[in-house]
């Protein structure tokens, strides 16, 4: 422990005072690292009661939640001043969300893509939804994991620019559901399979980053990403339902179906009812909007005819 840092300072917090000093935090990478080694602490000290595949699983956890770290506080204010003069023209709270949501898109991208590798080739999680060997699953979720520990701890240390009850909210939820998957292996088709709602996230992502960079409502690039949000939306979280349903009635009263705990069994068909009903109220809202710019983009048309002239 550093001179003068006593048990107060390390247990203290105070969000958006731009210090974090809970085990040394002060919003850096260096300092994330020290959340790695405390957590590393409690795989060493939890090692004895657990297997070597959980370690692993567990290690994967802490190396996902250090990596979003690393890429929000070093990689996307680096890149993405190179990539986008506009970023260095934003707010200090827009820099925030910025990172915030860059971090996200990566995320999203790179768990979304694992998860299409096993729908279509793990034949035994495919075969056996409820209790198929869940090894890929679970190391997809541990990614995932880790991102949703790093972006709520994100979350609460920048409440003033990112804080929003709702994520929290979904978050913890979340990580309720992923306990049965991680702990007990339990339902890896169904916890892969909501998995393809990541799809989505870059294009709402990118849809923020045009609207903070001053892209007008009615520009291409803008209206292009529109109806792409919109398309991929409906795919991965509407058009889906079907088959996500149509699979848990499959399995529902069977033999495996009553070998998942009463609490497995209300996390999994609470939070998926929940889930779908938010996701037809957002889906009705962005078809809504993306009508909206395409209707007031052909009126407009007409006028640029007559006068000749482009934007």
């Amino acid at each position: 422990m550093a001179e003068g840092m006593s048990v107060k300072h390390l247990l203290y917090f105070s969000p958006g005072t731009g210090s974090f000093p809970l085990f040394g935090f002060n919003g850096t990478f260096m300092s994330s690292l020290q959340v790695f080694f405390f957590l590393l602490f409690l795989l060493q000290w939890g090692r004895v009661a657990m297997d070597p595949f959980s370690q692993l699983i567990l290690l994967i956890s802490v190396v996902s939640f250090c990596t979003f770290q690393w890429l929000f506080h070093s990689v996307s204010p680096w890149a993405s001043s190179r990539i986008s003069p506009g970023f260095l023209k934003l707010s200090h709270k827009q820099k925030i969300e910025w990172n915030s949501r860059t971090v996200s898109t990566l995320h999203a991208l790179l768990v979304g893509l694992f998860c299409l590798y096993i729908l279509f080739f793990d034949e035994a999680v495919n075969q056996d939804p409820v209790w198929g060997d869940p090894t890929l699953v679970k190391i997809n979720v541990s990614i995932t994991t880790g991102y949703l520990i790093s972006d709520l701890l994100l979350i609460f240390y920048y409440w003033r620019a990112i804080g929003d009850k709702f994520f929290v909210i979904h978050h913890l939820a979340a990580l309720y559901a992923y306990y049965y998957v991680l702990g007990q292996g339990m339902l890896p088709y169904f916890a892969n399979f909501r998995l393809l709602a990541e799809f989505s996230t870059p294009c709402v992502n990118q849809r923020w980053f045009f609207e903070v960079l001053g892209y007008p409502k009615a520009s291409k690039p803008n209206m292009t990403n529109g109806v792409l949000m919109a398309v991929v939306f409906f795919l991965v979280r509407i058009a889906v339902m079907p088959v996500y349903y149509s699979r848990m009635c499959s399995v529902y009263g069977t033999e495996a179906f009553y070998k998942v705990s009463f609490g497995g069994r209300s996390a999994w068909i609470f939070s998926s009812i929940c889930l779908d009903i938010m996701n037809v109220m957002w889906m009705h809202k962005i078809a809504r909007g993306c009508y909206k710019v395409l209707r007031s983009r052909r009126k407009s048309k007409p006028e640029i005819q007559e006068n000749g002239k482009t934007d």
